[in-house]
């Protein structure tokens, strides 16, 4: 009876400690959520922070004047780039969303025309393909409150942050011990300032992108060439992955023309992502910290499992604040 006992007790023992471990991991990936768009609220304060020290530096204005210019002077202008080519970004993305059902029927078709095109057809276009694709976008596109939950929790982070953000930081230093809340302010100064360095980089490449996908879609032709490099600026604000998730509709759309005019997309895009990566990224790494491109990748792979598409976006500015948390509490303080 007493070995029963105990037996049981060991049972109930591992089913608690199990159930614990499976509530801190449950746990644990929902906090990683809110972290992530906690992030996003603060790059967003960081834009805006930045704009209005900018508009401080020029004019000489008051702080909270040019804050308030900041913040409602750029939801102007986004409010302002949307009605202007709301209209016409509509059309095309109606049309783009009409066009793809036969775009791959075409290249389908294209591809069944030689035997390895066929098997490469079957594989990519066979109901268990496109099932785990759905079911793998499903999970990886879901959010913490749903995708304009999570826009409007973002935006209203960075407002609150941007209007008093010593609120939040001197919070934050008051939680360590005496000794080590000045180092606590030069880290936190530092990494506002690597992520300012890296936001301002990132914004420039992604006009960059948007121009010359634009100016290029427009001399090949394309019709849907508005909406698609807004895409292909927009993605490109995901490394690695952002050119090749935004190249994919441009092909498809390519391919309703010709096969000539696909090659001309794929050339355009390759010439875009060859320029932008050896000449706009070697500039913009000048001011930033040293970021190796595989850790990115891995990075991105491990918070794209993880937490889905938030974390595959932010997985950049994560880095930057490791390696600053790294080189600041540890390589400096070695002997």
């Amino acid at each position: 009876m007493k070995n029963k006992l105990s037996f049981q007790n060991k049972v109930w023992v591992a089913t608690g400690i199990i159930a614990l471990v499976t509530i801190v991991l449950l746990l644990l990936k929902v906090t990683i959520s809110v972290f992530l768009l906690v992030l996003a609220g603060t790059l967003i304060a960081i834009f805006f922070r930045g704009l209005s020290n900018l508009i401080q530096r020029k004019t000489k204005w008051k702080e909270g004047l040019c804050v308030a210019i900041s913040i409602i002077g750029t939801l102007l202008i986004v409010a302002g780039l949307f009605w202007l080519i709301g209209a016409k970004m509509q059309e095309q993305m109606a049309e783009l969303m009409e066009t793809l059902p036969k775009t791959i029927d075409n290249a389908k078709e294209k591809l069944n025309s030689s035997s390895i095109g066929e098997k490469i057809a079957d594989t990519l276009f066979s109901k268990d393909s496109m099932d785990k694709a759905q079911a793998f976008a499903g999970e990886f596109f879901q959010s913490t409150f749903g995708v304009f939950g999570d826009v409007y929790v973002i935006l209203f982070i960075g407002i609150f942050f941007t209007i008093s953000p010593n609120t939040y930081t001197k919070g934050m230093v008051a939680l360590i011990p005496p000794r080590g809340q000045e180092k606590a302010d030069q880290v936190i100064d530092k990494l506002g300032e690597q992520l300012l360095n890296w936001l301002k980089g990132k914004l420039f490449s992604m006009f960059i992108v948007f121009v010359l996908t634009a100016i290029g879609l427009a001399i090949i032709g394309i019709p849907l060439w508005l909406v698609l490099a807004i895409l292909a600026g927009l993605i490109s604000f995901i490394p690695n992955f952002g050119p090749l998730i935004a190249f994919i509709p441009a092909l498809l759309v390519a391919l309703m023309q010709s096969p000539q005019t696909a090659a001309l997309v794929a050339g355009l895009y390759i010439l875009i992502q060859f320029i932008e990566s050896n000449f706009i990224t070697t500039l913009v790494q000048k001011k930033l910290l040293n970021m190796p491109p595989a850790l990115i990748i891995i990075a991105q792979l491990i918070m794209g499992l993880l937490t889905g598409a938030w974390g595959l976006v932010l997985a950049t500015p994560i880095i930057v604040i490791v390696i600053v948390l790294v080189q600041e509490l540890y390589l400096k303080n070695r002997d």
